[in-house]
């Protein structure tokens, strides 16, 4: 899952980033209004985590912007603006839950999975793929009543195609939602992953296809 962290105060922006990232998730920074219009013009994230007071474009301005697009990317507001009146203003402007600081970085995380539930349309954190089972509280994918190890790029990959089982992901939406604009990544990465993934859910019944020219798909084929 893919992040867009807009915070000017480098080193609160630089603690959340390794902690969000040791969680499984790829996060792009941005520390001005100016930095966090472009990247949401020309990149596509799952959620952002606002600040509203700025250089340059203010968070309020980003996000009465982002929503006049008709962009309904989850934006969980985090500022030190913290009165009855400020939250009730942005969340009126179209922002999905207000964080003031300072937070808990565990509460920080479980609002941000509560987010990327409701976004893809689930109240439940559990996600299935035929006897595949993923628990997007804990971070665990189950089978047959055993834990299943990924390394952290296998398990975004699986991640990402377990929350849109049987629905084709294209190459360039799963790299788009791993990697960000800093990391350096080979054209036939993807693939390799791929590649590693299958052998590390036979037996599940779930199953990765390839639909060539499209994406992959991961769905699940009854064993007979």
């Amino acid at each position: 899952m893919k992040l867009l962290l807009v915070e000017d105060n480098r080193e609160l922006s630089t603690w959340l980033t390794k902690l969000l990232t040791q969680s499984g998730y790829a996060v792009e920074q941005a520390f001005s209004g100016e930095d966090a219009a472009h990247f949401l013009l020309t990149q596509t994230y799952d959620a952002i985590l606002l600040d509203l007071t700025l250089p340059g474009i203010k968070g309020q301005t980003l996000l009465k912007n982002l929503r006049s697009r008709n962009n309904e990317v989850p934006v969980l507001i985090i500022s030190a603006l913290d009165t009855l009146s400020d939250v009730i203003e942005n969340l009126n402007l179209g922002a999905d839950d207000y964080m003031a600081k300072p937070f808990d970085i565990h509460e920080l995380e479980a609002r941000l999975r509560s987010l990327l539930r409701r976004s893809k349309g689930k109240a439940s954190p559990l996600i299935s793929c035929g006897t595949l089972h993923y628990d997007s509280n804990s971070k665990i994918f189950n089978a047959h009543g055993q834990d299943l190890s990924f390394t952290p790029r296998e398990h975004s990959i699986l991640e990402a195609l377990i929350r849109n089982a049987h629905k084709t992901v294209s190459k360039k939406n799963l790299t788009d939602s791993l990697f960000t604009l800093n990391d350096s990544v080979s054209p036939k990465a993807l693939e390799i992953y791929i590649v590693r993934l299958r052998k590390k859910i036979e037996g599940s019944g779930a199953q990765i296809i390839t639909l060539r020219g499209l994406g992959y798909m991961l769905t699940y084929e009854a064993q007979t």
